[in-house]
């Protein structure tokens, strides 16, 4: 279960720290304006020690697939999206997600069992109401082996894959493929 602060102020903002990472990244749209997301949903680090979050941006025809990851302390060998500082939590460094070994290990998790996205929750256990911008999550209950992340979307899983990660969200009502095991 993801737990959310409401009313938490980030400085600097997701969307600035976005805004500032992207455009550098190989993957991203050539001369693209960084988006407000279209969709969003959350994985849970069973450690409860890791936010897992990930945006679909809307950006020309398509969609990018934005995982992030924000720790409490700082990790090496993952890709650093910058720092920020939230008012509950403290100082947070972001990931790509697909760099960090938390983001990957769910990701593959939800695919081979068939998971989901969380249900999100305040820090007192209450349910946050769905949000419409919460995208639908599941994975195919199958698979083994690396896990691959489309980053723009429409994007296909190849013949060889054993396992896929499909989501819906409102402007988006039959799934796409996220990510793969190969």
């Amino acid at each position: 279960m993801g737990i959310v602060h409401p009313g938490s102020e980030l400085t600097p903002t997701k969307a600035e720290l976005l805004a500032a990472w992207l455009p550098q990244q190989s993957w991203w749209p050539r001369d693209a304006a960084v988006p407000d997301f279209q969709a969003n949903f959350r994985f849970d680090d069973p450690a409860g020690e890791v936010g897992i979050e990930t945006f679909l941006l809307p950006v020309g025809n398509g969609i990018v697939q934005v995982p992030l990851t924000y720790r409490s302390e700082p990790i090496e060998d993952a890709v650093l999206v910058g720092e920020l500082e939230h008012s509950a939590l403290g100082h947070r460094w972001v990931y790509d997600g697909p760099s960090d070994p938390v983001y990957v290990a769910e990701a593959t998790r939800v695919i081979r069992e068939a998971g989901a996205e969380v249900t999100m929750l305040r820090p007192d256990g209450t349910p946050i109401p769905r949000r419409p911008v919460t995208a639908a999550v599941r994975g195919s209950g199958t698979g083994g082996g690396n896990l691959q992340v489309a980053r723009v979307l429409p994007a296909e899983a190849p013949d060889d894959a054993t396992g896929v990660l499909h989501a819906t969200w409102a402007e988006q009502p039959e799934p796409r493929v996220l990510a793969w095991l190969t």
